[in-house]
């Protein structure tokens, strides 16, 4: 199974196209220009600070109840998804491969340490007393829109003084090769590939669909809204992914 931002959308997350497929208005982070510009980074923690505060109080929806309650009776051989919020785990799911990473933790470029985002949460907060913003739109990627960053201040790795990033998969960057093959193994073994809420628009998840294609896999794709994918979808539903899921495993428990 592979799922998409469309998955998140039922607990307040934003997607990134929505139902018409088109893309929405955004200036994504690329990785070249977090690593390249001191401005950039203020912005980027200072969006993302502001963001974290909401991303920590989503719940997971029916959907990714369902989602854990089928791999619960043995019906998924793997959960690989394409989001960051940590919500198929958050409603009991296991072995997660995130092929995007999460953003509940955070690595440091220099020396590769992980720590928790919650303790970055609470260095930056020290380290700007006071900075507050409200009723801002959260945006796809866990932060928020907001121009003005400029007196927002960021802080390094502890341990090396070396520069922060969240432990995700920017624009620009590739996705690491040893999680994208745990990936292909799970398809391997599986009969066939689900789809959800996801537009496949980037290859990191398209490529997925592509190989079940290829080696005679059943492909079966829900999403509210065209995706790359259709083409090759043997089976396309379109329809709250909450709804469907849930009727799919109250279906298989009986």
């Amino acid at each position: 199974m592979l799922s998409g931002a469309g998955l998140s959308t039922e607990s307040g997350i934003p997607d990134y196209r929505g139902e018409t497929g088109r893309a929405r208005p955004a200036t994504p982070m690329t990785f070249q220009e977090f690593v390249g510009s001191t401005a950039s980074r203020q912005r980027y923690w200072a969006r993302s600070h502001l963001g974290w505060q909401f991303i920590t109080g989503v719940q997971p929806n029916d959907g990714h109840r369902a989602v854990a309650d089928l791999q619960r009776q043995g019906l998924l051989t793997g959960i690989v998804t394409q989001n960051v919020d940590g919500l198929h785990q958050a409603a009991g799911a296991a072995e997660v491969i995130e092929l995007h990473g999460g953003l509940d933790q955070v690595a440091c470029l220099s020396c590769a340490d992980l720590t928790p985002r919650l303790n970055l949460h609470a260095r930056l907060t020290e380290a700007n007393p006071g900075w507050e913003r409200s009723n801002l739109p959260l945006k796809p990627d866990g932060d928020v829109d907001l121009d003005d960053t400029s007196d927002f201040t960021t802080v390094d790795c502890r341990l090396c003084g070396g520069m922060l990033k969240p432990d995700v998969v920017f624009f620009g960057e590739t996705v690491p090769r040893d999680r994208v093959e745990r990936a292909f193994q799970r398809l391997d073994a599986a009969r066939t590939l689900l789809v959800l809420g996801s537009s496949l628009t980037v290859m990191s998840g398209y490529r997925f669909v592509l190989h079940a294609n290829k080696h005679g896999k059943t492909v079966a794709i829900v999403n509210q809204g065209p995706t790359r994918g259709d083409a090759q979808a043997d089976l396309k539903v379109e329809a709250p992914l909450g709804q469907v899921l849930s009727e799919l495993s109250a279906t298989m428990v009986s």
